[in-house]
């Protein structure tokens, strides 16, 4: 169950689920007024094997997560695209240090999923 946590997050920020018709006349692309930024996030995303990756929505995460995360943060999170268990490492873990990231990467999570999706 956790591993599926973890995986549906990744899978939403690689831009696989969501309705992204939403607030845009149903032409199946991010809204419109979603913000997009380009870095490492979004590099990674536009390299997964995502079906429903764009410029755009990987944009957007990236712009979402420039406001969320640390530089650093975003380095880190990027291996979860090629490591999806890294992250429940992570989560599980008992240091300090990936607990306080992992309190920031959730709340990056539901905002990109609350405003690119």
């Amino acid at each position: 169950m956790k591993n599926l946590l973890i995986l549906g997050m990744i899978v939403v920020l690689a831009g696989c689920g969501g309705n992204r018709s939403k607030g845009n006349s149903g032409r199946g692309a991010a809204p419109l007024y979603a913000p997009t930024a380009s870095g490492p996030i979004k590099s990674a995303c536009l390299a997964s094997d995502r079906k429903a990756r764009s410029n755009h929505l990987c944009g957007c995460i990236q712009a979402v997560a420039d406001r969320h995360l640390t530089g650093g943060e975003q380095r880190r999170a990027v291996s979860f695209y090629a490591n999806p268990q890294s992250a429940q490492d992570i989560r599980q873990s008992k240091s300090a240090n990936d607990e306080r990231f992992w309190k920031s990467y959730s709340e990056y999570a539901k905002q990109a999923e609350r405003i690119c999706t």
